[in-house]
């Protein structure tokens, strides 16, 4: 009976805390909504707070209107796929062999991958390691360097260490290699951290610029769409500085619009993944979990 109250007070605290975590996301995205459908005028005159006056879709059509950009959207949705489905087929290759116990140099391997975790190159040696490699303004830039993440595969070893030996032992018995033990066993039950992976790193890859930023710098047709956005938002504001010093009406509180409109066109695809994956997220998130 107090396991059972604890756990209750437990799931009361941890949706609180959900509650006021997406109340504080809820209202910078409100208010980006409602500046890039408010009219330049209210912007001007500083009336738009979380719902738009006099809404209009001029912003949306500029942004929509842009070829570039489009181009951009979708090649970034294509990277995402690619970056996901490789990156989750690293991870489990690197992780499911690190579960037997008989692999020889286990206890070696484990120490150099961690040790990448907490120590990396810098900015200027991964530069000239891309150089040295051809990569620079190659898309495969994007994939490549990025495609492992230690934490991710820690996460994904952890769970694999919680299937019981025996079905891997009781299966290689029946003459299965441990190929066929990964595919036929593993991957079946680990498709809630599988889930939960793929989220992550789907999110990154989205959310990610810098890279793109410092290899890609005369391949503009490979730009994701948040450097597109990074561009868009610095050039708006260079032209919104050179049009108040030439004191012409009006246009700073276009770009304004348009600034949020590009934010907006940017982030609601990766939220609409969210609630396709939420089932398997919530199991996989408790994957830690000490079970009573």
């Amino acid at each position: 009976m107090i396991k059972s109250q604890s756990r209750k007070i437990g799931d009361i605290v941890i949706a609180f805390v959900c509650f006021v975590v997406i109340f504080l996301c809820l209202f910078p995205m409100l208010n980006i909504l409602a500046r890039s459908l408010s009219d330049p005028l209210a912007i001007i005159n500083r009336q738009v707070s979380f719902l738009p006056v006099n809404p209009t879709l001029d912003s949306y059509k500029y942004v929509f209107l842009d070829p570039s950009f489009s181009r951009s959207m979708w090649w970034t949705a294509v990277l995402t796929v690619i970056c996901t489905l490789v990156s989750l087929g690293i991870t489990i290759l690197c992780a499911f062999p690190l579960t037997y116990d008989s692999l020889k140099g286990k206890g070696i391997i484990n120490t150099l991958i961690i040790f990448t975790m907490y120590f990396s190159a810098g900015t200027i040696p991964n530069y000239i390691l891309m150089k040295n490699l051809n990569l620079l303004n190659n898309p495969l830039v994007l994939i490549l360097p990025n495609c492992l993440s230690v934490f991710n595969m820690i996460i994904l070893r952890s769970f694999l260490y919680g299937v019981p030996d025996s079905l891997r032992e009781s299966a290689e018995l029946d003459g299965a290699n441990p190929f066929t033990v990964l595919v036929r066993i593993y991957l079946p039950l680990s498709a809630p951290v599988l889930a939960t992976l793929a989220l992550f790193y789907a999110v990154g890859r989205w959310n990610g610029f810098s890279d793109a930023l410092l290899y890609l710098t005369s391949a503009n047709q490979y730009h994701p769409i948040q450097l597109k956005l990074y561009n868009i938002v610095n050039n708006l504001s260079s032209i919104e500085v050179a049009i108040q010093e030439g004191n012409a009406g009006g246009v700073p509180a276009a770009s304004d619009g348009m600034k949020a409109a590009a934010v907006m066109f940017a982030t609601v695809p990766i939220l609409v993944v969210y609630p396709w994956l939420q089932r398997y997220f919530i199991s996989g998130v408790t994957i830690g979990a000490v079970k009573g």
